[in-house]
């Protein structure tokens, strides 16, 4: 009796704590797989703008994009993303494992544009009104008012490099100061949307 009261408790235990490590949404949020996940990638980056986001809860930065895609590499669900050297995300994009983006309503766009127009070195983003962080489960940051979080593990990482362009009037259009974006692969490891969103 004694034994089986024992791995009883064990049991309990065992299964109490896979419970806990499972990813839990946000408070507001419903996660979803990538296979229900049915937004139009080129519209959602490209004309509806994102926010990236690297960090901790205590020290992080993020910054509008609408550069980057959404697709399938290595047998896995990715985003990639860009981010030039010379902005201050770029510091958090490269300490971090993780990195976030997230989408929002077309009336909050005025938190994109502030967000693009203003540089974490001499704005405090960290304490914008406009945006509630949290912390995931895996330590990376994202913002309650989002209607989209994706979450997404850096896999792969690289400098784009002038000589690699086949089209050389996009290089000297886009880089005259050869100051080439870092482009970050990541791995999607978790989408949650906003409950009340089909």
């Amino acid at each position: 009796m004694k034994k089986f009261l024992t791995l009883s408790a064990f049991l309990f235990f065992f299964l109490t704590h896979l419970q806990c490590q499972e990813e839990i949404a946000p408070d507001g949020f419903r996660k979803i797989t990538y296979e229900e996940f049915n937004e139009e990638a080129i519209k959602l980056i490209g004309d509806e703008w994102m926010l990236v986001a690297a960090g901790r809860l205590d020290s992080y930065n993020m910054m509008t994009a609408n550069w980057g895609g959404l697709g399938w590499l290595w047998n896995k669900p990715v985003a990639f993303i860009f981010v030039r050297p010379q902005r201050y995300t770029f510091e958090f994009t490269e300490r971090e494992n993780y990195f976030t983006l997230t989408f929002y309503e077309e009336a909050q766009r005025h938190i994109l544009q502030i967000m693009g127009s203003k540089s974490g070195r001499d704005f405090d983003k960290m304490n914008y009104e406009g945006l509630t962080a949290f912390e995931t489960d895996n330590g990376s940051i994202a913002f309650m008012e989002a209607r989209i979080i994706l979450e997404c593990k850096k896999i792969f990482a690289t400098t784009l490099n002038g000589d690699d362009f086949i089209d050389t009037e996009i290089a000297n259009r886009v880089y005259p100061n050869r100051d080439f974006h870092k482009m970050y692969i990541g791995e999607i490891s978790n989408i949650w949307i906003k409950e009340n969103q089909e």
